[in-house]
């Protein structure tokens, strides 16, 4: 039998993976989950924000506006206490550009390198911000993840800074746990399970 939606969402990345990852999280058979490819977009936001709010919010507005669609954005990163809070919202960019993941984790290891374990605390951070057809900003949602750095890289999961982002409480880097299980304690799951109840007010509202 084919499913039956009564409203698409945008969720604003040309990443088919992380539109997937947030239909697991905010389950719900009205919506028809479409990534900025599906919606034709090709242009990209001016992500010029000093913080993650900004970003998302600015991401959420612009597409929304482009594609007149509800738009779902979130903008996330990395902060590291000993870092003074960097790399913040350059973490995609850290280390310069034209890097791959893997030799800017190897950067902040090296900036590390010094620093005792007890001192290498840092946190993943996201927030998620939606809005309306008309890039109306309809609110936002943040999720954080408690860790600290590894000394060295562990595991072949997940991506981006996964490899060093070490859990204490559970003994493995983000990129040894199981996909279902990171998504239930990432900073991304717990701001995708905060912005739900505005989702499904707005869903209603719009029936």
């Amino acid at each position: 039998m084919t499913k039956k939606y009564t409203r698409q969402l945008l969720v604003a990345t040309h990443n088919p993976g992380k539109v997937a990852e947030y239909a697991d999280l905010l389950e719900d058979d009205r919506i028809d989950w479409l990534s900025l490819d599906d919606a034709g977009i090709i242009n990209y936001a001016d992500e010029a924000g000093a913080t993650f709010q900004e970003n998302a919010e600015i991401k959420a507005s612009v597409y929304a506006r482009q594609s007149g669609l509800l738009t779902l954005a979130d903008d996330s990163g990395l902060e590291v206490d000993a870092l003074g809070g960097a790399p913040g919202v350059m973490t995609a960019r850290y280390g310069g550009e034209g890097l791959t993941p893997a030799e800017r984790y190897l950067r902040l290891l090296e900036a590390l390198v010094d620093v005792p374990e007890a001192e290498r605390t840092a946190r993943f951070r996201c927030v998620i911000a939606l809005a309306a057809a008309d890039g109306t900003i309809l609110g936002s949602a943040e999720g954080v993840c408690e860790g600290q750095i590894a000394l060295e890289p562990m595991g072949e999961g997940g991506f981006g800074y996964d490899p060093v982002f070490y859990l204490p409480g559970r003994g493995v880097t983000m990129a040894q746990l199981p996909a279902g299980e990171k998504h239930r304690i990432s900073h991304r799951g717990r701001a995708a399970y905060s912005i739900g109840p505005l989702l499904r007010r707005t869903l209603r509202e719009m029936e």
